[in-house]
């Protein structure tokens, strides 16, 4: 039996075509654009990868000498970037920064939510306070960068919105960050929720779920955190847990917001790509 020939949606994007850059012509809006050290951390990488693309960038970071190496990768890649200080925790500094990259760029076809930052400790361990911190930091940035880029996205009656989430919000990842792992398993369904409520207004949402990445925190703070500084020992602790023999890093997680924010995954919402070399699917 054959198949009928596939008839194209009315409005529906062209596929780029082969040398095309993918996000040619686009606005992304990113946050966490930065690093916290030398390396390719997620938000850097993202931004660098988007340029390359075809993508202006328009990238946030609540420190902004964070963000030079980007500015600088990203101009060195041919990329056009701009960048604002902004602390995603509150409302009246996403709204601004929003309305810098519409009065800079004109509109916003990506949301990349990447910030994040995980706390270690159960229920007994950690203090409300640290509790309402990541919840604010992980879930709570997410749910604001949504509320004022949405419409806008709305308006346009297109967009793609990319949240970082990670595998610590699936499964148990070596240590009790309870906090972390809510806010991040949060990330997945808001994403799944808002991806339907927004369905039919030509906005798809997706996450990327990192898992066991060598990025520049594992240098600057989760080495310290975990194993006294010991950076060796907390990779090999890391590449134990992955069955491909090598460990990612914030290029892989870019590669994977690529896709999703491209129209080359038009018919792709409200799932989840997971970036983790195969941890999660482990039985141990």
């Amino acid at each position: 039996m054959t198949l009928p020939a596939a008839s194209e949606p009315l409005g529906a994007p062209a596929l780029p075509t082969a040398g095309q850059p993918r996000l040619a012509g686009k606005v992304a809006f990113i946050t966490g654009a930065g690093s916290v050290g030398p390396g390719w951390g997620n938000g850097r990488a993202i931004a660098v990868r988007f340029a390359q693309e075809g993508a202006r960038i328009f990238g946030v970071d609540r420190d902004l000498e964070r963000m030079d190496e980007t500015v600088r990768l990203v101009r060195a890649a041919g990329g056009e970037i701009e960048v604002a200080a902004c602390d995603v925790t509150q409302s009246a500094a996403i709204e601004g920064a929003v309305n810098a990259c519409v009065a800079r760029f004109g509109r916003i076809d990506v949301l990349v939510n990447n910030v994040g930052g995980s706390a270690a400790g159960g229920p007994v361990e950690l203090s409300e306070e640290a509790w309402q911190a990541q919840i604010d930091h992980n879930l709570k940035s997410v749910f604001l960068t949504c509320k004022h880029v949405l419409p806008l996205m709305q308006a346009q009656a297109s967009g793609a919105i990319v949240n970082v989430s990670s595998t610590s919000g699936t499964r148990w990842t070596g240590s009790a960050q309870v906090a972390y792992a809510s806010s991040k398993a949060g990330v997945i369904q808001f994403s799944r929720v808002v991806a339907v409520q927004y369905a039919k207004s030509g906005i798809r949402v997706n996450t990327v779920v990192p898992g066991q990445l060598y990025t520049p925190m594992v240098d600057v703070r989760l080495a310290k955190q975990r194993t006294g500084g010991d950076v060796s020992t907390l990779l090999a602790q890391r590449q134990a847990r992955i069955p491909l023999p090598f460990m990612g890093d914030g290029r892989d997680t870019a590669n994977a917001a690529l896709f999703l924010a491209s129209d080359e995954a038009r018919f792709v919402t409200g799932t989840e790509l997971v970036v983790d070399g195969g941890m999660s699917v482990r039985c141990d």
